[in-house]
C-alpha cells in the first residue's frame, strides 16, 4: 500500500510529516487531506494565518501528489441567509 506524507506549508514555513500514512490510493489521500485540514481549522489557532496554508501531500519518493489549500476546505452554508458575492 502506498505511503503518503501530509506536509503543511504556510508562506515559506513548512511543517513536515515524518511518518506519513499508508492509504490505498490518491483519492484516499485527498479525503485524508480534507479531514486533516478541517480538523486543524476546528482547533482554536490563528485562523487567518491557516487560511493561507496548503497541505502538500507527497508520496514516498517525495513527489507532490496534491496540494490542498486550507481555504478550499471552508464551505459556506447557504441556509445561513447571508448574501455571498
Amino acid at each position: 500500500m502506498p505511503r503518503y506524507f501530509f506536509n503543511t506549508r504556510i508562506g515559506d514555513d513548512w511543517v513536515t510529516d515524518p511518518d506519513g500514512a499508508e492509504l490505498p490510493d490518491a483519492d484516499a489521500a485527498w479525503e485524508t487531506a480534507r479531514d486533516t485540514v478541517l480538523a486543524a481549522l476546528g482547533v482554536g489557532r490563528d485562523q487567518a494565518r491557516l487560511m493561507t496554508a496548503d497541505l502538500v501531500v507527497t508520496d514516498a519518493e517525495g513527489e507532490i501528489v496534491l496540494e490542498f489549500p486550507f481555504a478550499e476546505a471552508v464551505e459556506i452554508d447557504p441556509d445561513q441567509g447571508a448574501t455571498v458575492h
